[in-house]
Order: C-alpha cells, then structure tokens, then sequence
C-alpha cells in the first residue's frame, strides 16, 4: 500500500465535484459523444485484453472504462473511481442501465491511489490528471500500482487559444470585471498545457516510451443557452461566479459570450466550438 496521505486532496474541491455530480448526470450522453474521439484514441492505444485488470482515475460518469470493460470480458475487472461519491454513484447508475458487468466502484484520490503496488494492467485517466493539486505525486502514485509492462492512457487539454469552449466564458467573465485571478500553479483545465509538460511529468515518474498526439473534438450545441447550461452543470468553479452574480450582470455575460462565440455560429444558429486533447500513452 502507498504511504501517501488519504486526506492530501482538499475537501473543499470534493465538495465542489459532489455539486457538480448531478449536472454531470445529466449532461453525460453529450459528453460521451463530443468526448469520444479522445476515448476512442485511449481505448486502442491500451489494446487491453480479456482478463485483465484495468483502473480508471477521476471516472466521472464512467464512459472510458465501460468501454474498456467490453475489451477485458470475460475475467477482466474494471476498477471504475472517483474522488467524489456522488460522481460514483452516477457511474454506477450508468452501468447498471448500460448492463456494464465486471466492475468495482471505488473512491481514490488521484496522488493517493489505495491500491496494492503492481495490482493492475492498464490504467485510464481522461482529463483528471491536471484538475488535481499535485499532477506528479498522482503520476508517481499511477507508476506505482501498474505492473511492470502496463501501461497507461492519459488526456488532458492543450493550450487555452486551442480551446474556446473553455475560454469564451473566461473571456467574457473578463469584459464584465467578473473574472476571478488566475493562479498560473493551481489545478485547472490547462494545468499541464504546456508544450511537452505531460511527457515531462510521466518520464519523471518513471514511465517509459511515452506517445503523445492531439485529438480534436467538437462541442455542438443547439444554441448559445444550451452552452451555458452545459457550462455551469460541469463547472463548479463556473456554478459559483455564476451564483453571485446580480440578473443584470448575468445578462451582459450572456451577451458578452454571444459575441465572444460569434466565430462559431453556424447557419442554423447552433453552436460549434473546437477543442484540443492532448493524449498521450506510456509503459510502466
């Protein structure tokens, strides 16, 4: 077992994720589909196998790993977690409706994975790794229970200017004076953006022949409302700005962000936004 402190992830980011958990419920199917390119690179750069004992890290509502648990049948399992207990328990109701068998539905923290060393083949990780607060403690932490020869998939977001999806709100924060400070060490989106940041940390810990690529996905959604929504259910950070805002400050942010988002309007009046993920693949 790893020595690592259970308690080292703040429970005020906890709390955030279990808000956050029932807008993520709702919001699945659309994250699955615009998320699927990036989960579709991970699970074949994994090319698991039947038997096999496969983790997925900050699971969310639990897509990548039902995938993989189609692969490793029969006698495989699937470890399904998340550091928040309402996103499990979201996860698991997604399986039981699916009919996803062969998983395990555990809690663990990304820098402190209680698991027993060299206890798993394969590890899935899609866009955690840069939201927890220390990327290579959580790095060491995934080279520590993968079995020498497994390996690990891994997503996080490229560069903010690659993304806007995710820096039309910010942008449009800004033009109202709304915006918080930005901690450029902090957990966040783009956390591990920087150019050869991710194959840095995963040599770091120990890893070996790491593969980087980007994939790109594209969030379609019916009009610039339908966007916002989506924003706040996923974001908690988003939900509180959000919430102290007055009605009419809301207002010009809305309007703020139809302009932001002009580019990417299409005909119909539906919205298009590109994104960047950069994927990587590495062996223990």
């Amino acid at each position: 077992m790893s020595a690592r402190d259970p308690g080292s992830s703040p429970a005020g980011e906890r709390e955030q994720w279990d808000r956050a958990a029932r807008g993520w419920g709702r919001r699945a199917d659309h994250v699955r589909t615009w998320g699927m390119p990036v989960a579709a690179w991970m699970i074949e750069h994994l090319a698991l196998q039947p038997g096999e004992r496969v983790l997925e890290l900050a699971a969310g509502p639990g897509d990548v790993g039902f995938m993989a648990a189609e692969l490793i049948a029969p006698g495989g399992v699937l470890i399904s977690s998340d550091a928040s207990e309402a996103m499990l328990k979201i996860a698991r109701e997604r399986a039981a409706r699916q009919g996803v068998a062969g998983v395990e539905f555990k809690r663990l923290l990304l820098e402190w994975i209680d698991l027993e060393t060299a206890s798993v083949d394969a590890i899935l990780c899609r866009w955690g790794l840069m939201l927890c607060s220390d990327p290579a403690a959580a790095a060491q932490e995934c080279r520590r229970v993968l079995r020498p020869g497994g390996r690990i998939a891994l997503a996080v977001w490229d560069q903010p200017e690659l993304n806007p999806w995710a820096t039309v709100p910010r942008a449009a924060l800004e033009d109202i004076g709304a915006a918080p400070a930005v901690d450029p060490n902090a957990p966040g989106p783009f956390a591990l953006s920087a150019p050869g940041a991710l194959e840095r940390l995963l040599a770091d810990a120990g890893f070996l022949e790491p593969r980087i690529e980007g994939v790109r996905v594209e969030r379609r959604y019916g009009d610039l409302e339908d966007y916002l929504d989506e924003s706040l259910e996923l974001s908690p950070m988003l939900q509180d700005i959000w919430g102290q805002l007055s009605d009419r400050q809301q207002s010009r942010l809305l309007e703020r962000m139809r302009e932001r988002a002009r580019p990417y309007l299409c005909p119909d009046g539906s919205l298009l936004l590109p994104g960047l993920s950069i994927c990587a693949l590495a062996f223990a």
